[in-house]
């Protein structure tokens, strides 16, 4: 939802006269439509179907990638971010663009923090690691 925000509150602003804010724009709207295919291949139960794929390190990976591209993201909007413009509105939809951007990355970072423990197999308690030992 958040990368949602980014994506149509930078699209909203003049965005074609700074580099930056296009990296952005590209970041939020393949980020979010991966995400937005991942959820649908949980949604739907298709991980089931391809079990051959490692969906827990898979998903470590995408979100440890999209923190950094992220961060990326975040550093670039925040930068873009003028206090002089010309235009209010723009300085507006720019500061909130980088809000939003900081929460996205917040929330790819805890997302991969729990997909690594997912990985690892760290989320298991004392009463299911004992029923695979008899």
């Amino acid at each position: 939802v958040f990368g949602l925000l980014v994506w149509a509150l930078i699209a909203d602003t003049t965005f074609y006269l700074h580099a930056a804010n296009s990296w952005v724009l590209s970041v939020s709207i393949f980020l979010w439509v991966v995400t937005l295919l991942l959820f649908v291949i949980y949604l739907l139960q298709l991980q089931l179907k391809f079990y051959v794929i490692p969906w827990p390190l898979v998903l470590m990976i995408f979100n440890a990638a999209a923190t950094v591209l992220y961060v990326t993201a975040f550093v670039t909007c925040a930068v873009a971010v003028q206090p002089t413009s010309w235009r209010q509105w723009d300085y507006n939809r720019r500061a909130a663009a980088s809000f939003f951007a900081c929460l996205t990355m917040i929330a790819y970072g805890v997302s991969t923090f729990f997909s690594f423990r997912a990985w690892k197999g760290l989320g298991s308690n004392a009463a299911t690691s004992q029923v695979g030992d008899h």
